[in-house]
């Protein structure tokens, strides 16, 4: 998996502000350049000027993972993690009815999400080759050793409980699983960030969050699917919580975008998004509502582990329209240069000297 345009290489460096694409969004004194510029009452032979991209074509490279490589690559690891927090818990608090099959769900679950890494990066090797680093400023390499590290963990605690065999080796697993699942729940927020793809790149304050608890609401919808109702509590709180979270950061993330927000609600994304919202908020009353029933209760979770999905598919997709258009990343390198001049503009005129 290799990140398109990361942004210290690609058009949202500093020094490197991009300067094609449609200027419609532009503030009105901005369009047309200097030559726009004229008198009261003057007119001009030359038409305001209206930037293109080259050839028509996208500022950014355009994405070429797979929607169902990298979408349920970013879901199935959520999963996972969080999966390994709950059944830790259960564990610890005695609830093995719970903690055996969220055991089960986050071996499965990592399994799914490296076998989909592996199959977007095409050659098992290309994975095993990311390991000869070891480099802490990028997610990529990072995730690559979390990975690692708690694959193993969460293959033994699943293992050992299937067979009963070494208990202690087991227990010890659980929790260690549990320890490193956050990471693994949220090391992809951070990791389709550090790229220059204007959707994922504006969100990087807020995406950890939305990955967070969208990784609770679908692990607590798990294991209200396949848990006995007296011992769901800790699941059935951790999918309330995740889903009301995961609805109410992804919103803040969105409005506060501004513009580059707009994919989230258009087209494929706006649709992914709104069904995403829509299953996590009736998954979240059903949770509620239906604590009595084992039937609403899993017809809840299911729905939570729904929305957690689209969240994730919606996500990836406003990713790829928003590198589509130039205009996401145009106008806001527009829009930051101006305040970069606005801001020296009133600095005095002998700051910084000394007389």
């Amino acid at each position: 998996m290799s990140n398109p345009d990361r942004t210290g290489e690609g058009a949202g460096e500093a020094g490197h502000e991009a300067i094609t694409g449609s200027v419609d969004a532009l503030p009105e004194g901005r369009r047309g350049g200097r030559r726009g510029r004229r008198r009261r009452g003057e007119e001009t032979r030359v038409p305001d000027a209206e930037f293109r991209s080259y050839h028509g074509r996208p500022v950014l490279n355009q994405i070429v993972w797979e929607a169902r490589d990298i979408g349920g690559y970013l879901f199935l690891g959520g999963l996972a993690g969080a999966s390994s927090v709950l059944a830790a818990g259960a564990q610890l608090t005695g609830r093995p009815a719970l903690a055996r099959p969220l055991k089960y769900t986050a071996l499965a679950a990592i399994s799914g999400s490296t076998a989909a890494l592996i199959h977007d990066l095409g050659r098992p090797e290309r994975f095993l080759n990311m390991l000869r680093v070891f480099k802490p400023t990028s997610p990529m390499s990072m995730g690559t050793w979390i990975l690692m590290c708690y694959g193993p963990l969460a293959g033994a605690a699943a293992v050992t409980e299937a067979t009963g065999w070494f208990p202690r080796l087991g227990s010890a697993a659980t929790i260690g699983a549990g320890l490193t699942g956050p990471l693994v729940a949220t090391y992809t927020a951070p990791l389709i960030c550090d790229t220059a793809v204007p959707a994922w790149h504006e969100g990087y304050r807020q995406m950890p969050f939305v990955f967070a608890s969208s990784a609770a609401a679908a692990a607590g919808g798990m294991g209200l699917v396949a848990a006995p109702i007296e011992q769901s509590g800790p699941a059935r709180r951790a999918a309330v919580c995740g889903a009301l979270g995961e609805v109410a950061t992804s919103t803040f993330m969105e409005r506060r975008m501004g513009l580059v927000g707009e994919p989230y609600e258009r087209g494929r994304a706006g649709a992914l998004t709104r069904a995403a919202k829509a299953l996590s908020l009736a998954g979240a009353v059903g949770a509620v509502l239906g604590r009595r029933s084992r039937a609403v209760s899993a017809l809840s979770g299911a729905a939570l582990v729904a929305g957690s999905a689209l969240t994730r598919a919606g996500i990836f997709q406003a990713g790829v329209q928003s590198a589509a258009d130039p205009k996401y990343t145009v106008v806001p390198q527009r829009r930051r240069l101006e305040e970069r001049a606005a801001e020296e503009a009133r600095e005095p005129v002998g700051a910084g000297t000394s007389g």
